[in-house]
């Protein structure tokens, strides 16, 4: 069912419909090196043919995971080859460009610039970290998008009449709702719904009382599949991140729902846990410091109950994350820290503040003039100075007027509203 033309192809609007820039380009036969970035089923060994077809190219399909710098040689020959006989341009389509390192890109850099190739690089992963600064710099990205729910429909009805590739000869058909079901089940990817398909039309092929594809057998074969994660990729960092930002923006039901995808599509809840301990940290602070203890203890859950109570335990501490006061001050104040620290070097630590264990160092003025908080009242010293003598004043830390810390603010302002004393 591979579309043999832009009007069979099914979803990316965004970048084939009327007047969009890859589809003029596309029609008008102008061959230029790009890379088609997506998830798995979304066309981009399509497109990369229907290029080459438009431009009347010869075309040559690499996969990254089995081919190396041989193949590229050998495909760079064959390009120069039709060029000097028919004069045909050669496409060369890589699959899973980023499972080359950076030496195996750069074999083919010469042939792009003296144009001997044109390049369409095809991957899963974000094209910034996994191809060559040399080879995005020559090639334009495209973005595909998952197919939706009723892209992957109309292309599983088209696959049910088409006679020549799909299943017009067997005269089965299918229930709306089956199609549906395995439409949802593929998750945006229409060659996974496909397989479905085809896996159902054998269970109908064996049953000898009905040539319809059900709702019962449908749900037989779409069951089981996960949706898409793929740990370690775009898919894992972008749904921790829509986690994380879902927690730091009070939204306790998109958080459940960014875990529950994440768990889902099989990450291993203890990362998870991990994860929120440092949302505790970072975004709710001392706002609430309960929330430290309840990641912590929620982690702990999980690592002796396992699955799937110990997950309830990692929800509960997510909800209860999202709903607490925010305050990311311990954070911020933490930063302004280190960079004074690399900014101002290694500074003596004030006399008055040195230990003293030994008759010399007391000599020397080591701990004079110290004064012990917890002499005075409220245990604080007005005036007292705690950073380098050479450093100027500062306020890292700034409470903000939520949950405890405005209780923290209040205290420090009341404190520090005293007038110098001297001991």
């Amino acid at each position: 069912m591979r579309p043999r033309s832009l009007d069979e192809f099914v979803g990316q609007q965004h970048l084939l419909g009327p007047g969009k820039p890859l589809r003029h380009a596309i029609e008008s036969g102008q061959l230029h090196s790009l890379i088609l970035w997506g998830p798995p089923g979304t066309g981009k060994t399509t497109l990369a043919r229907l290029i080459a077809k438009k431009a009347d190219a010869q075309f040559i399909a690499l996969s990254a995971v089995m081919a190396g710098v041989k193949d590229i040689r050998a495909a760079v020959e064959a390009a120069r080859s039709a060029r000097e006989s028919s004069g045909k341009p050669t496409l060369l389509f890589l699959d899973e460009v980023h499972r080359f390192n950076k030496a195996q890109q750069d074999t083919f850099l010469p042939y792009l610039e003296d144009g001997t190739l044109t390049f369409v690089g095809a991957t899963t992963e974000n094209p910034s970290f996994e191809v060559v600064s040399a080879v995005l710099s020559r090639a334009r990205v495209y973005v595909l998008r998952s197919l939706s729910v009723e892209d992957i429909a109309t292309l599983l009805r088209s696959a049910l009449v088409d006679e020549e590739r799909g299943l017009g000869k067997e005269h089965l058909s299918a229930e709306p709702e089956a199609l549906e079901l395995i439409a949802r089940a593929a998750d945006g990817d229409g060659r996974r719904a496909l397989n479905m398909l085809e896996l159902g039309a054998g269970l109908v092929e064996a049953s000898t009382d009905t040539r319809t594809l059900n709702l019962a057998i449908a749900t037989e074969v779409a069951s089981g599949g996960r949706r898409r994660f793929d740990k370690g990729g775009d898919q894992f960092y972008d749904q921790i991140s829509a986690l994380h930002k879902a927690v730091r923006g009070t939204d306790p039901d998109a958080a459940l729902y960014w875990l529950c995808r994440m768990l889902d599509g099989g990450c291993d809840p203890l990362y998870i846990a991990r994860r929120v301990v440092r949302m505790a940290v970072e975004d709710i602070g001392l706002a609430d410091p309960r929330a430290f203890a309840m990641t912590l203890d929620a982690w702990e859950a999980y690592d002796r109950l396992g699955s799937p109570e110990g997950e309830l335990a990692i929800a509960t501490a997510v909800v209860y994350l999202a709903c607490a006061p925010k305050s990311n001050a311990v954070y911020v104040a933490m930063g302004e820290a280190k960079a004074d620290v690399e900014q101002f070097g290694t500074l003596d630590v004030p006399l008055h503040l040195r230990n003293a264990p030994t008759r010399l160092m007391k000599n020397l003025g080591f701990g004079r003039d110290y004064r012990y908080a917890h002499d005075e009242p409220d245990a604080f010293v007005p005036g007292e100075r705690y950073l380098p003598d050479d450093m100027p004043d500062r306020r890292y830390y700034r409470p903000v007027p939520r949950g405890l810390e405005l209780k923290i603010g209040e205290a420090l302002a009341r404190l520090r509203s005293k007038p110098p004393s001297k001991g």
